[in-house]
């Protein structure tokens, strides 16, 4: 459990009491047609890891898993039950809302692919509902660069905070005299893929 500041806290920054991390349809028909796909992944594992040390809620969906495929393993074996959906959108994904809405949490951490489509469309549906939502750069992506970059000027455009996965890590720690110091610390010393 993180130490409680005795200063009063941005509400602009994430905690582990009041934001959930999304992993958004990382499925492997899909992934590996990313543009810088390792790298990706290496931070979704990140937040993944940082998460379960940190106490955040991790929800998850996959996309039409009949024709995409199931969320890649090395994701997989970290979050619970994954809610398959038609909708683009999350929000359009009733076991997910459930799940979320029973979280009680006022930020969400919206991270997975593509950034353009599936992720920016829950974005928009998630600050609608009332959310503050985080867009972690280097934990999203799309096929093609222009598609990711558009999509994350449009997120931003429309109240969602860029951020970045070495950010989110040190928002849930907050303070290094916690327990989950150590492993994020370990985490933020990994080397990342080559690119």
């Amino acid at each position: 459990m993180n130490a409680e500041p005795t200063y009063p806290r941005s509400p602009e920054l994430m905690s582990p009491q009041d934001t959930a991390l999304v992993v958004v349809d990382v499925q492997g028909k899909l992934v590996r047609l990313i543009a810088g796909h390792e790298r990706m992944l290496w931070n979704l594992r990140r937040l993944l890891d940082a998460a379960e040390a940190t106490g955040v809620a991790v929800l998850a969906t996959e996309q039409y898993p009949q024709g995409l495929g199931p969320t890649v393993p090395e994701l997989a074996e970290r979050l619970g039950d994954i809610p398959s959906k038609t909708a683009f959108s999350c929000a359009g994904c009733e076991p997910f809302m459930a799940r979320l809405e029973a979280l009680g949490v006022s930020k969400v951490l919206v991270s997975g692919i593509e950034a353009h489509v599936c992720v920016q469309q829950t974005v928009l549906d998630l600050l609608a509902g009332g959310y503050r939502v985080y867009v972690p750069v280097d934990a999203v992506g799309s096929r093609f660069g222009i598609d990711f970059e558009t999509g994350l000027k449009r997120m931003e455009s429309s109240g969602a905070t860029l951020t970045t996965t070495e950010s989110a890590l040190f928002e849930w720690c907050q303070d290094s005299s916690v327990p989950a110091f150590k492993k994020i610390s370990a985490l933020v010393r990994e080397q990342p893929p080559a690119a």
